[in-house]
């Protein structure tokens, strides 16, 4: 019998390792970033183009490699950072499995370019699909440079299941941002095609959030800081008044490596508890620090997940180092009791002569229907005394008999109003919430929120389509500076938004200027509204049955729908009724909740028995 099982070629090995562990441009970046972190690197470049398809280059100025490592380092499973299995509970650096590098080169074409201080000339090495091209004696500056082209080149399928380039460019970077965040003592730069992003100088962690999320940043933040026996947490949460709908400014930090833990989300969510609205979401960047030992991070070949031996007490220290932050800066509103400067005036003056009391100074002698009699300095507007009172009452006879002309017309105007009613709906609003109005078959109850919230869906849904929007000026333009990878997201959104009725137009690198609106939204409204709509859409993004137009109509709807408890008019009311029933879909929601429901006259009859 012949054998049927084989060893994998290392190519091939390679290739299905790549897999795992580079999945989009994004990931390259990272491991390339995490490698010139633990280089010792004090300056690192970042060079992408095409979101990273066309070319990825790290520059780094780090320790470099000899010509034995740098050909090592290809390898599968070579790496400096661990030799026995105890090392994996040792861990301080960022990449130790050996398979990054490797992984890179089997799916690409790999330059490398690498000296090590002391000595006068590099290495340059080319590969390409994990086969060594050329490996020659270059001239080139201490530490590594090494570009990665033409990604996924040989492995076409997963090429073709990369997203936009504007989806990849924010993944790039938000790891350019993870990596950049929890390095202050490190400069970086970041250019995308040819164009710069970023260039963070060294200093503080605070100085670094506020170099990469803009000069608000330094006012929306407050310290956190705890340090126990087994733990330290330390870093910033952004007040409860800044805080978004958007999820993305949340950042764990363990032993210096980003993470991702529901867990402890939920620690620092619970510390907001009754500051935030539902959908408002806290910023966190939070560094926790504590013995390898105590972690696992080898669970995840992407390393963003971790366990922790004793997570309930991590949850403990942090929830209580954010409170312990809130408290220490108040956020209950003080009564001013300063009093106007003008007003405190008028009472500390001198007076010119003694305090009395005020008097009503009358004329006894007035009388209004005596001619001739001195009203002092009244006047009411009476008539003169030389004229005769009996003209005030001139024509008043055919007043009269024209007033019960008109008393007969109201009645008849009466009874057809009455009549008029018999076929138009009555409606009623209870506890501010439900419209109710009586239908031949018995009661009718509509939800007027969900109601409010499918009429400007497909209203906001046809917008788009069509490409036609009202919008209304604004007087004074709203400025908004985003995160990088969110103002591409509203970069990319600019003609949908427009449909909508939103007047943008770019302010340096990642800030908008608003100048219009769609007609109706308040001031306030703006800013919560586009923040939801880049949530929603980074929620979206990925997901099979993802339609933008969607998303904008109904992040829209939500935002401007009449809210529970708003008191309606009566012709408010039938608006709303007369609106939802010209709908397509008017029994549901956006969301697929209800929207009418009718109570029989039988179910009446039963609960009146």
């Amino acid at each position: 019998m012949l054998n049927i099982i084989k060893q994998l070629p290392d190519s091939v090995a390679n290739q299905i390792a790549a897999g795992e562990v580079i999945q989009r441009p994004a990931s390259a970046v990272k491991e390339l970033l995490e490698n010139s972190v633990d280089a010792g690197s004090s300056e690192i470049k970042l060079l992408i183009k095409d979101a990273g398809k066309t070319l990825i280059q790290v520059i780094d100025d780090g320790s470099g490699m000899n010509a034995m490592d740098a050909r090592m380092c290809f390898e599968r499973h070579a790496t400096s950072k661990i030799s026995k299995a105890e090392d994996l509970f040792e861990i301080r650096t960022m990449g130790f499995r050996g398979e990054a590098m490797a992984s890179v080169a089997a799916i690409a074409h790999v330059e490398l370019k690498t000296k090590v201080h002391d000595e006068e000339l590099g290495i340059c090495l080319n590969i390409e699909g994990s086969k060594v091209v050329s490996q020659n004696v270059c001239q080139c500056s201490s530490g590594t440079s090494i570009s990665i082209k033409n990604l996924f080149f040989n492995v076409p399928a997963r090429r073709n299941f990369l997203k936009s380039n504007a989806a990849e460019t924010r993944h790039v970077f938000e790891e350019f941002t993870r990596v950049a965040l929890v390095n202050p003592d490190i400069a970086f730069s970041l250019y995308n095609n040819d164009k710069i992003v970023h260039k963070l100088e060294l200093g503080s962690f605070k100085a670094r959030i506020v170099a990469i999320y803009g000069k608000a940043y330094d006012q929306k933040l407050i310290p956190i800081s705890q340090e126990t026996d087994i733990v330290s947490i330390s870093g910033f949460i952004g007040k409860p008044e800044f805080a978004k709908k958007t999820r993305g400014e949340q950042y764990f930090f363990v032993n210096g490596r980003f993470i991702k833990h529901a867990y402890l989300n939920h620690a620092v969510n619970n510390a907001f508890s009754e500051l935030l609205a539902n959908d408002a979401f806290p910023s966190y960047f939070i560094r926790i620090d504590l013995d390898p030992k105590d972690i696992d991070i080898n669970i995840h070949p992407t390393k963003t997940e971790v366990n922790f031996k004793d997570a309930r007490y991590i949850y403990a220290i942090l929830q209580a180092a954010a409170k312990q932050a809130i408290g220490k800066h108040s956020f209950t509103p003080t009564i001013d009791f300063d009093t106007d400067p003008s007003i405190e005036a008028a009472f500390t003056q001198s007076p010119k002569g003694p305090i009395s009391q005020p008097k009503v100074i009358i004329n006894p002698e007035y009388n209004p229907f005596k001619s001739g009699v001195s009203s002092s300095s009244f006047d009411f507007g009476k008539p003169k005394g030389d004229k005769n009172w009996e003209e005030l009452y001139a024509g008043l006879k055919e007043q009269i008999e024209g007033k019960q002309d008109s008393k007969e017309q109201e009645d008849t105007q009466e009874l057809l109003d009455l009549e008029e009613e018999k076929t138009t709906p009555v409606f009623l609003q209870m506890h501010n919430k439900y419209i109710v109005s009586s239908v031949r078959s018995g009661l009718m109850i509509i939800h007027q929120q969900r109601a409010h919230k499918r009429i400007l869906y497909e209203k906001f849904l046809n917008q788009i389509n069509a490409k036609t929007s009202a919008s209304q000026q604004k007087l004074f333009p709203h400025n908004i500076t985003y995160s990088p990878d969110d103002a591409i997201i509203i970069k990319e959104l600019k003609d949908d938004l427009k449909s909508l009725g939103f007047m943008i137009e770019d302010f340096g690198q990642n800030g908008i200027v608003v100048n219009g609106v769609p007609v109706g939204m308040k001031e306030s409204n703006i800013e919560p509204t586009l923040e939801e709509i880049i949530e929603n859409f980074k929620k979206k993004a990925s997901s099979l049955n993802f339609d933008k137009n969607i998303i904008l109509a109904r992040t829209m709807a939500s935002n401007l729908s009449l809210k529970t408890g708003v008191k309606l008019s009566g012709e408010e009311m039938s608006n709303i009724f007369d609106s939802l029933f010209a709908c397509a879909v008017p029994e549901k929601s956006p969301g697929g909740e209800g929207i009418i429901s009718i109570i029989s006259l039988e179910e009446i009859d039963k609960l009146l028995r």
